[in-house]
């Protein structure tokens, strides 16, 4: 069967052995066709049986709203996920049909019933994705090692206004509740710890006990983390929209290099502010600890201020906040990577901003386990 108006036309080919209508598309599905393609595709396949292929191989043109015409038909005619297909896309077509949120790893294939696959064929395309994968993240090292070289050979280059932009979200923005984490926390670590110490008579070290806790290790890791949530998802977020509407792809063409006039303006700013988030995070921290030596455990501000004071020592300070500068770099670097690998609709911003959080948490961790191994054989 075959129907053609204007510069469009399709064939209906029902098929014999995955059941279903194969609907091959040709001529230009575009905004002047696309009123009369839907109203007759509509028509025709409103009592068809399911499957539904629709093959886009013979179409010359598709926008946006031959886009949209595939999309009304799926929903109009409410057909699930796994019974619509669409093959054969083009590779010029698969972001004009994203903009619908048409999932090309589901719902695009070459071939109808293309998609069950086998274990070997999951495992290798797994495998050359990580390789993939691991070829970008070295690209991507490469042109932030560029970006800085070419930011300390022309400082001009950087874009300062951008920075300071970065910095206020990173860190003004943050301060409130990197404060009152903190502030909680270590309330917590002293009342926990005044539990045992008071038993025997040790108070003053609950003093020395937090100091540490936050000085060392808490306080440097949990503004990264509280900062892997606020910013490094912001970052993954911001770069991963600009990928999908093809701002990146934008710069790219105007001359400009988006490592340098994206990532090297937030990697800066996140490396001066979360180290000073890390200070004050111990500072309220070590607050917190203040408030319980004061209203339970009958200890003097000046007492509990003098035992905190000779607890912590040059080497414990930057020791921290040599912490804090690795997992600022970390947050910073793996967000705006998470945003550059963004792929596919608006779906992918959520992905990326999502992935750029469990990552830079698993990398915070890994990271201050290796630095607690380090520390052992510091002494």
């Amino acid at each position: 069967m075959r129907h053609k108006a204007s510069t469009w036309g399709y064939t209906l080919t029902e098929n014999a052995d995955e059941g279903g209508y194969t609907i091959q598309l040709q001529g230009n599905l575009s905004i002047e066709t696309a009123a009369e393609s839907l109203e007759r595709l509509l028509s025709e396949l409103q009592k068809k049986t399911r499957p539904l292929y629709f093959d886009l191989s013979g179409v010359t043109t598709l926008d946006d709203y031959g886009a949209l015409v595939l999309f009304e038909i799926k929903h109009h005619l409410q057909i699930p996920d796994a019974q619509f297909h669409i093959i054969n896309p083009f590779d010029s077509y698969r972001k004009t049909l994203a903009l619908v949120n048409f999932d090309f790893e589901q719902r695009c294939s070459v071939m109808p019933g293309s998609r069950r696959g086998n274990f070997i064929v999951e495992i290798g395309a797994d495998t050359i994705a990580a390789f993939s994968s691991v070829k970008f993240i070295v690209a991507f090292l490469g042109g932030i090692s560029l970006a800085v070289a070419e930011v300390a050979k022309h400082p001009r280059r950087m874009r300062a206004n951008d920075m300071i932009t970065q910095m206020k979200s990173t860190g003004v923005d943050a301060l409130p509740v990197i404060a009152l984490i903190s502030f909680l926390l270590g309330l917590i670590i002293a009342f926990m710890s005044s539990l045992q110490l008071k038993q025997f008579g040790a108070h003053i070290y609950v003093a020395s006990l937090v100091a540490m806790a936050m000085v060392s290790e808490l306080g440097p890791i949990m503004t990264a983390i509280v900062a892997s949530g606020r910013t490094g998802s912001a970052f993954a977020a911001e770069i991963a929209a600009m990928k999908i509407s093809e701002e990146v792809d934008a710069l790219y063409v105007m001359g400009f290099d988006p490592t340098l006039f994206l990532v090297i303006p937030r990697m800066i700013a996140s490396f001066i502010t979360i180290p000073l988030l890390t200070v004050f995070a111990n500072f309220f921290g070590i607050a917190g600890g203040l408030l319980i030596g004061i209203a339970m455990l009958d200890l003097t501000a000046s007492a509990y201020i003098s035992q905190t004071i000779e607890t912590l020592t040059l080497f414990e300070l930057g020791w921290g906040l040599m912490k804090s500068f690795v997992f600022a770099l970390l947050v910073s670097g793996i967000g705006c990577l998470k945003g550059f690998q963004a792929r596919g609709g608006a779906a992918a911003v959520g992905r990326a901003a999502t992935s750029a959080v469990v990552a830079s948490i698993f990398f915070i961790i890994l990271t201050d386990s290796l630095f607690a191994v380090i520390r052992s054989y510091i002494g």
